[in-house]
This record gives C-alpha cells, sequence and structure tokens, in this order.
C-alpha cells in the first residue's frame, strides 16, 4: 500500500514542488489550499503524513492542527513556516507536531523528514498481533510462534502492557524487539497517544543527546534555532529507546533522570522540562559486563531491569521456524510479484530449519527474500539458497546470484550492472532497497577486510556507529576471525 501525504498550503508553488519531489520517492501526493478542504481530506483520504502551512486564508495553522488531532491523534504533522525564530511552530512541537520545515524548502530535508514521519506512522498505527495458535495472516506485522519460550514473551506482554512502568526488551539482534515494544504500546492506556522509536546505535553520540532531549539556539555550532527533542515531543505518548546499550555515559546520566522525575534540560538550556513519557528500551548487548566495565550506568541498569521480557533467540525455537517461513514466502511472494511462486522444497526446507540464524527473524527474512528474487522456477530448491544456509552441499550457487555469491576473495560480487539487468527483466517493484543491500553488503565486507576485521575502526570509516556494524555483520552473515569474508 502506498504512502499518501496531504500538502494543505495557499501557495500552490510549494504543492508543485513538494509533489515533484516526494513522487520521484513513489509516495502519492494530494494537496489543499484552505483548511476547510485539508480537514475533509484528513477525513476521506486518511493520507499517513500531513504537511501543514502555518499561516492559511481561513484558519490559523495551530487551531487546524488541534482538529486534525480531533480526528486522528497518530498522524504525523509537520508544519511549514516561512519565519525562522516562529514561536508559533515550537509551540505546535511542543503541542505534539512531528517537525517543522522552514521555507524555501530544502528538498533532501523534505523527503528525508516525510519518510521518518511515514515510518512513525507505520510504527503506531500497524496492529500488532500476538497468535498464541496459528499462523494465519492478519493485517500488519504479528509474532509468529507457539514454542513455550515464546508463550512465555506474550504473557509477559499481558501483564506488563497496562502497567504505567518502563520495561526492558532483551534479545539479539533481529530478534523481533520492535514488535515487542510496538505490542506493549498498543495494548497500553497510552495506545491513543503518540509513539517514537529512536535508534540509539545509528546516531552518534555527539547528536543523540540534541535528538532525545532538544537544544537550545546557539548552544553548539549549527544550532541556528531551538529545537524540541523526542522527550518533549513524545509527552503523554510511549517512546522506545532501541539499543540503549550504545548510549553514551552523559546520556545514560540524563535519561537517568528523566526516569526518576519526569524533568530535563534541553541542550545549552537552564530551564527544567517536565514530560510525561513512558519509556521502553530495549538492547542486545551484556549491559551487567558493561557495568563492570564501567561503560553503563548500573543505577540505569536497576531503573531499566524493573520489567524485563526475554526474547529467545531463532535458533531456541526451531519450531517456529516452518510457520515463519510460510508468512513471510506468502508476504515476499506478493510484494515481488511472484504470484507462481508455489514454495519451498522439503530439502530446502530441511536445510532452512537446521541453520543456526546467527541473524535470527532479520536474517531469515533477508535469505527468504533474496530466495525469492533469485529462484527461476516455481519452487525454492537448495541452490537459490546462500551457501552458509547450504552448509555442506556442494557449492554450486546461482553464478546470477549477486548477493550470494563473491570472488576469490571470498568477497560478494560488487557488479550492480548484472543484478540490475537482470531485476529489471524480471520487473522489480523494490529495485531501490534490493541495490542498495547488494551495495552495502559488499561495502561493509569490503571495509572489514580493510581493518582486518576491527569493528571500531570499520564504524569510523564508514561514519557509522559500532552498534550498526554489528548488525549488519549478523544480518548479512559476514565472518569476522582472521579474515573477513562472506560465506
Amino acid at each position: 500500500m502506498s504512502t499518501t501525504v496531504l500538502v494543505i498550503d495557499d501557495d500552490r508553488s510549494v504543492h508543485h514542488l513538494v509533489t515533484r519531489s516526494l513522487e520521484k520517492v513513489q509516495l502519492n501526493v494530494i494537496t489543499a489550499s484552505d483548511g476547510a478542504t485539508g480537514l475533509a481530506l484528513v477525513g476521506s483520504e486518511r493520507p499517513d503524513v500531513v504537511l501543514l502551512d502555518i499561516r492559511l486564508p481561513d484558519i490559523s495553522g495551530l487551531e487546524l492542527f488541534a482538529q486534525i488531532r480531533a480526528l486522528d491523534r497518530k498522524l504525523p504533522v509537520i508544519f511549514v513556516t516561512a519565519d525562522a525564530e516562529s514561536d508559533t511552530a515550537i509551540e505546535a512541537m511542543q503541542l505534539g507536531a512531528f517537525d517543522y520545515l522552514r521555507k524555501p524548502l530544502d528538498l533532501g530535508q523534505l523527503n528525508d523528514l516525510v519518510a521518518r514521519a511515514a515510518e512513525t506512522r507505520r510504527l503506531m498505527s500497524v496492529p500488532v498481533a500476538i497468535p498464541t495458535r496459528g499462523t494465519q495472516e492478519g493485517p500488519g506485522d504479528s509474532f509468529v510462534g507457539s514454542s513455550p519460550a515464546m508463550l512465555e514473551v506474550y504473557k509477559t506482554i499481558g501483564r506488563v502492557a497496562a502497567q504505567d512502568v518502563t520495561v526492558l526488551i532483551r534479545g539479539e539482534s533481529g530478534s523481533g524487539k520492535e514488535l515487542v515494544a510496538r505490542a506493549i504500546y498498543q495494548h497500553s492506556r497510552r495506545a491513543n497517544e503518540c509513539f517514537m522509536a529512536i535508534n540509539c546505535a545509528a546516531i552518534p553520540d555527539n547528536l543523540l543527546e540534541s535528538e532525545l532531549f532538544g537544544h537550545e539556539k546557539g548552544a553548539f555550532t549549527g544550532a541556528d534555532q531551538r529545537r524540541i527533542g523526542k522527550f518533549e515531543q513524545c509527552n503523554g505518548g510511549t517512546l522506545f529507546l532501541d539499543e540503549i546499550g550504545d548510549m553514551s555515559l552523559l546520556v545514560q546520566g540524563k535519561v537517568l533522570r528523566l526516569l526518576q522525575d519526569q524533568k530535563f534540560e534541553r541542550v545549552g538550556g537552564n530551564t527544567t522540562l517536565s514530560t510525561n513519557v513512558r519509556i521502553v528500551a530495549a538492547t542486545h548487548r551484556p549491559l551487567e559486563q558493561m557495568v563492570e566495565d564501567g561503560e553503563f550506568r548500573e543505577d540505569l541498569l536497576y531503573r531499566l531491569n524493573t520489567i524485563t521480557v526475554r526474547l529467545p533467540p531463532l535458533r531456541e525455537r526451531p519450531g517456529d521456524i516452518p510457520p515463519l517461513l510460510q508468512r513471510f514466502t506468502s508476504r515476499f511472494a506478493m510484494e515481488l510479484n511472484r504470484p507462481d511462486l508455489e514454495g519451498i522444497s522439503p530439502t530446502a526446507l530441511e536445510l532452512l530449519t537446521s541453520y543456526s540464524w546467527p541473524g535470527n527473524i532479520r536474517e531469515l527474512q533477508s535469505v527468504v527474500r533474496n530466495a525469492i528474487l533469485h529462484t527461476t522456477g516455481t519452487v525454492i530448491v537448495p541452490d537459490f539458497l546462500p551457501a552458509e544456509v547450504r552448509k555442506g552441499t556442494t557449492d554450486g550457487s546461482s553464478s546470477s546470484d549477486a548477493t550470494s555469491s563473491g570472488d576469490s576473495q571470498g568477497l560478494p560480487d560488487s557488479d550492480l550492472g548484472q543484478f540490475i539487468d537482470r531485476r529489471l527483466k524480471q520487473n522489480s517493484t523494490d529495485l531501490y532497497a534490493e541495490a542498495l543491500e547488494v551495495m552495502e553488503r559488499f561495502l561493509l565486507t569490503r571495509v572489514l577486510r580493510e581493518t582486518q576485521g576491527n569493528q571500531s575502526r570499520a564504524a569510523e570509516i564508514l561514519g557509522i556507529t559500532r552498534g550498526k556494524v554489528r548488525d549488519r555483520i549478523a544480518a548479512f552473515g559476514i565472518t569476522v576471525d582472521r579474515d573477513v569474508r562472506i560465506d
């Protein structure tokens, strides 16, 4: 289903500019030139994101914003303003707007902000089912599995969701911690308020503090205006802090204070602000060992560890693999326009169920998706599976498999040209993401080889965090020992 963006602005040049920019990234844009029309479209078209001008001919932006919130409290609204110092925009942020943009519009910033708003909408709106029987398809994402370990997860979610307490989700990368966080939110008393997710491993330390707490104008180089942080913006709602183990000690201290009394200061500010936000945190790291090593605050661990949901890795619930395969095969066959795909052969299923899945469900999804991409017939057979899944079978990987074949040095194939040509002939509808995955797999493997497996050095070269490097290693099945290779 395509993402729809509603633009409410009386400037028709803004309509044209935004439409042209967002349609290039496959977003559907609808427009309104006044508040009354815009409000009617919110009710009839159910947009995923709204771009709202501060000043409209028939109503103020703030008044219209309140009416939009009355219709749909989960709808992300991005204000557009010509005034760089607009107190109105800041007031709107404090009332729950997603963000604001200044005119003239920066199209790169526009596309990025709309994409993040649409993802936030998805996180809040897509139902998370917690079935204990069967694997029938329902709307949105769902947990799949009836193993004893997963039943305990369902029970814990049921016990803690309605209680307004901090929850720590612990589990390996790719095991589905975000699904647990969303299930807790959607079954809580804050389900009608906002839900926001921050990946602490994906944001550099010097920016994470500002992202969470906001900053005052002049707080640091480049801070040319006040920004509202997520704790202030998410007032009344739920904030998911993913990979909290990658948070710096400085930010940990400020988060601890917020957990204790719901008070904080913006970066560069001296005014104490209050908020009412529920925190759900997640990590795959050994926090107790990090406390001993001086990398994580013991008092923060005690605060977070009040209620813990432990998510089992996929290798500990092999009985759940077949229903997961059934769900992902059905989903990706539809997404990739493969209605002719009949399923997985018994031999391939045996290999898939016996594999240890170090990247957990995220890796399983990637393998199924790529197997469907490279299956030339109607059944997924072992030849279309990655070498690490085939294990002891003969190394007969398809020469056309750009994501699992490699050069003589163990690097994945870097020839994007052949891969793109093949996918164009196969009428791909997600080529951007597919090509990015091929490129990212090659880039990460090549840089890790250059650093001889030093992940901190690789993160520095790539300009990303160590947590992101670890996640990609797990997702792509990269082996890091004395040599770096992708099987």
